[in-house]
């Protein structure tokens, strides 16, 4: 008859579950001091980078370099419908409507 493998206790294998969560637990908290690292070294980059822009813009330098770099501005036009317009359209929405209602559609 073949020998069975022993169990192995509850409490041994609780153990080292907990030991697997500690260990995963101290890699996060690593990794999230290693973040916290590295977005203190990227805030202070971006700190220097806006007293250079802030010192820049007193000269005018970075008025030239924001127009040059990017695209002209453009305007935005605003539709202005005429009355005659505004009309037109209602009448031409009553028509589709009344022919959808005649139909018995709820959808156009």
């Amino acid at each position: 008859m073949p020998r069975r493998r022993r169990r192995k206790k509850s409490e041994s294998v609780l153990f080292k579950s907990a030991e697997w969560i500690g260990w995963a637990l101290g890699g996060l908290e690593r990794e999230i001091a290693e973040t916290r690292e590295r977005l203190a070294v990227l805030n202070a980059q971006a700190a220097k980078l806006r007293g250079r822009v802030g010192v820049a813009a007193k000269r005018g330098v970075a008025a030239a370099v924001a127009s040059s770099s990017s695209a002209p501005a453009r305007k935005r036009r605003r539709g202005r419908m005429s009355a005659e317009g505004r009309k037109r359209i209602s009448e031409m929405m009553k028509k589709r409507w009344l022919e959808a209602k005649k139909k018995n559609k709820n959808r156009l």
